[in-house]
Order: structure tokens, then sequence, then C-alpha cells
């Protein structure tokens, strides 16, 4: 099952359980950071996520005008959030502001946010741009973080997939 993050229970999700369960399901997925955040789309129908945007924050605080916008164009079932935890399992000194972003995006928003294990996202996106893609290091620093997003929530979807395939 798909741990969620939640500060609230599952009672207080504004989707109508009447309405039809929809087998392609949109979600976004956001690579924190305390300059970026990188944005890609999903959907459960294809299990296949793409990178959208990044986008900059403002004196350190996420801009939250622009996610809204992401929002109201997508309207997304839920939002996916990478974590980054160290080898060991420890929290990193950026995983307690990882966490309060997830609690902030549920808060405002009211979706259902699902962290996800985000360790070498990051790196594994600058690696592929820059070692296979070659692309230039100025073009690599506007768009590794929407590609660790596409990673990350790439992760969760093929999680999800192989739990209903179960």
């Amino acid at each position: 099952m798909a741990e969620r993050f939640s500060s609230r229970s599952k009672a207080s999700e504004r989707r109508d359980p009447l309405a039809p369960k929809q087998s392609g399901d949109t979600y976004l997925g956001f690579d924190f950071g305390t300059k970026k955040i990188g944005v890609a789309v999903g959907q459960t129908l294809t299990a296949t996520a793409s990178p959208l945007q990044t986008l900059r924050a403002v004196n350190q605080q996420p801009n939250w005008q622009g996610i809204a916008e992401l929002i109201r164009a997508w309207q997304p079932a839920g939002l996916v959030v990478g974590i980054s935890r160290q080898a060991s399992g420890e929290d990193n000194p950026v995983t307690p502001r990882m966490l309060k972003f997830c609690r902030q995006l549920e808060g405002r928003f009211g979706l259902p946010v699902y962290p996800q294990d985000e360790t070498l996202s990051t790196f594994e996106a600058k690696q592929l741009l820059f070692d296979e893609v070659c692309v230039s290091a100025t073009k690599l620093w506007e768009v590794q973080d929407q590609l660790a997003a596409q990673l990350i929530l790439q992760t969760w979807l093929n999680g999800r997939h192989r739990e209903h395939e179960s």
C-alpha cells in the first residue's frame, strides 16, 4: 500500500467518495529544494511521468502561486514529494524542510500527499543529462530538478502499478 503523508484523517480529503474511481488519475511530483522546486506530471493509466517545469523559490520559500497554478491546471488526484535521507535512514539537514513542505501542500490544497524516497534522484538526473545527453552546465542547472521530480514520480507510479498487479 502506498504510504501517505498525513497530518489529518482520510475523512478530510476533498474527493467525493461517491464519484466513480478513475483509472487514469493525474499526479504531480515535486523535487523540493530551498532555491528551486522541480515539478513533474504523471498518470496512473499509463504509469508514466514527464518533467513539467522548475519553480524558483522566493526568499527560500516555495513559490506557492506557481504551485497553485499548476494544481489548477492539472487537477491532480494527489501530490508526490521526494524525501531525502542518508543511506543509514537518518534525516539529512534538508529532510525537516521537505516534511514541512508536505504538510504545507496538504494544508493549502487539501490533496493527499505521498512521500517518496528521493535518495540520489538529483544526482541521477545530473548524471543522465551531463554524461549521457551531454547537456551544458547552464542548461543542466535549469532542468535537473524537473528531471529529478520525474524520477521521483516515476518511482512512485512504478510502485503503485506493481501493487495493483498483485
